[in-house]
């Protein structure tokens, strides 16, 4: 039943294209695929070049270092399912973004701007989903830079050898989103909401942390969902 709860939020109804009238209700199978693909978008120029030594899922701590990374933390978490909302394990997802000094973990990006750069901040990361499909991140809220007024997170998900999407999301209702190219390249409103979500202060942190929670919906079929 919680899981139920879970998947009648906003976001997931958006994602749900629910067949209306009699036919959809007599259709056998009518209701196989309800949830909208994860709409995909450009991987950018600044996937990293050179993986850091780290590529855990906490970007805020490089390996055993004790000074955090800059910027707002965020606990980011969702699930990744294909179109029927079963989960998808053994599927890793990657993240990138650039660091709260809006320098990315890149050789084009990061040599001319090296004194600014926050060396604490991991720049990627990523993660192997269990039975359930979930992943966690811990990152940092993202900011806008130069070029892209929308605050993104960039990611990949595989499975195996197998790519299966990448793309974008962002932070819901933020001004800069709709003076962004690549968000309004997504496509109508709805297409939008599926690539964007609420970044919410924990109320039993004491130093200001956020979660987001952004589900991850495969329209490719994996040939090994084991």
């Amino acid at each position: 039943m919680q899981d139920l709860e879970k998947m009648l939020t906003r976001r997931t109804l958006l994602r749900g294209t629910f067949a209306l009238g009699a036919v959809a209700l007599l259709t056998p199978g009518v209701f196989a695929e309800e949830l909208s693909h994860t709409p995909p978008l450009t991987e950018g120029p600044f996937y990293p070049d050179k993986l850091p030594l780290d590529t855990d899922n906490d970007l805020i701590i490089i390996n055993n270092s004790l000074t955090p990374a800059i910027g707002e933390v965020t606990h980011l978490s969702g699930r990744i399912t294909d179109a029927s909302g079963s989960p998808i394990r053994n599927a890793m997802i990657e993240i990138w973004q650039c660091d709260a000094k809006q320098v990315y973990l890149h050789t084009s990006d990061s040599i001319p701007k090296d004194k600014q750069r926050d060396h604490n901040f991991q720049g990627y990361g990523r993660f192997q989903t269990a039975s359930t499909g979930e992943y966690r991140f811990r990152t940092i809220k993202p900011v806008p830079y130069p070029g892209r007024p929308a605050p993104h997170i960039h990611f990949k998900v595989w499975k195996g050898n197998q790519e299966l999407l990448t793309s974008q999301f962002f932070i819901a209702g933020f001004a800069g989103n709709r003076n962004d190219g690549i968000y309004r390249a997504v496509g109508d409103a709805v297409q939008r909401e599926l690539v964007q979500t609420e970044f919410k202060p924990i109320k039993e942190s004491k130093v200001g942390e956020l979660a987001a929670h952004f589900d991850i919906v495969i329209g490719r079929t994996p040939r090994d969902n084991d």
